[in-house]
């Protein structure tokens, strides 16, 4: 087939080790997925794959810079000698483009020798912390059901004496839900951290109940207003750096957005299994969204073929009534389709969402004005 690139990077995210993981966090919506392989005993990429996706990854993009995503399970589970092999690859088929690295993990596993190299590639890192010890262990805990806080925080410390760069990724649920400003300041204060990503826990039981460790709609409401008091009364605008804060100034402004879930339209950022499998997103790897194979199909044709566009409309085309009238639709797009779990088809944290767009407006408007009196002066 003929494709029609998009205007913007491809990204395919990258499964080293499928969703095996030295975790079982309660709330954790992948760890499932290795049920799609339960006849498979490895679940680990190969270095023969490994190396047609690296190559194949860097020929498909339309942009000079290229930024490759290792995601989990858990990534470092994969010794450092399969990831140095992995940047000799991309150097080897860079032709001329800018190769950049982002890598999630839950921070136990990082080492002296992990923080040194990715600091001498200069490799992003996500971290995945739910705040303060109490907060964390509540749901983050091993297989056997120790707690695993010590162990990242250490992580953590390590990075920053290595000089890496890193941010964090808390998931806000029913228990740490219920104190923002604590959270928040753990973040900032204990940890410098200057990046931080919410991820709002939403999952649905085998009967289609939503699953008790889930944050509650008010209750996310609540959880943003507060942390968004603080970060502005602290005077942290342009020092310390919130996702969810940032997406909702694009889409004030009119520019899109940097994460998926308050765009527009999905579709652009796929899922790569560990023996090739390409899905439509990392929230939706199930067999009816599986786009193909990558020994079979081309990245190109599975990202821009009529399966994974009807994918990127359906977040649009899937809003509820209530969604299309309601005045904040600019603001959010309707999150996330994953959380539009609720019987008239709206997202779950529709409430929660409301209440914050309003509680901010006055800001954002104010921000708005600011930004385009500074366009202007130009």
């Amino acid at each position: 087939m003929i494709a029609s690139p998009f205007s913007r990077p491809l990204y395919v995210m990258l499964k080293p080790v499928g969703a095996r993981c030295n975790l079982a966090c309660e709330y954790c919506y992948y760890i499932e997925k290795k049920n799609l392989y339960a006849n498979e005993p490895r679940h680990l990429l190969s270095e023969e794959l490994l190396e047609k996706f690296i190559q194949e990854y860097i020929n498909a993009q339309t942009m000079d810079e290229v930024l490759f995503t290792w995601h989990g399970g858990e990534t470092m589970m994969r010794p450092l000698s399969f990831f140095r092999k992995a940047v000799e690859l991309q150097r080897k088929y860079a032709n001329g483009k800018t190769i950049s690295n982002a890598i999630q993990t839950n921070g136990t596993l990082i080492t002296e020798d992990w923080a040194r190299f990715l600091h001498e590639e200069n490799w992003l890192v996500g971290v995945s912390i739910d705040g303060p010890q109490e907060f964390h262990d509540q749901y983050r805990r091993t297989p056997q059901g120790k707690p695993s806080w010590v162990k990242v925080r250490k992580g953590i410390d390590l990075l920053n004496r290595f000089a890496v760069e890193w941010n964090a990724m808390a998931v806000v649920n029913d228990f740490n839900g219920d104190y923002p400003v604590e959270f928040y300041r753990f973040f900032r204060d204990d940890l410098q951290c200057r990046y931080l990503q919410f991820t709002p826990i939403v999952e649905q039981m085998p009967d289609g109940k939503p699953a008790p460790f889930n944050v509650r709609p008010r209750q996310w409401g609540d959880f943003l207003c507060g942390v968004f008091d603080e970060w502005v009364e602290h005077d942290d605008v342009g020092k310390m750096f919130v996702q969810i804060f940032d997406a909702t100034l694009c889409n004030w402004v009119g520019v899109m957005p940097g994460v998926c879930s308050m765009a527009r339209n999905c579709g652009h950022a796929a899922v790569m299994e560990w023996n090739g499998d390409v899905y439509a997103c990392d929230h939706f790897v199930f067999p009816q969204y599986k786009l193909g194979n990558i020994r079979e199909n081309t990245l190109m044709d599975m990202m821009y073929g009529p399966r994974q566009t009807a994918f990127g409309r359906m977040k649009q085309e899937g809003l509820s009534e209530d969604c299309r009238q309601c005045q904040w639709l600019f603001a959010c797009n309707g999150e996330c389709p994953k959380n539009r779990i609720l019987p008239d088809g709206r997202n779950y944290l529709c409430e929660g969402y409301r209440q914050f767009f309003e509680h901010v407006s006055l800001w954002m408007d104010d921000m708005k004005e600011k930004l385009k009196n500074e366009r202007l002066s130009y």
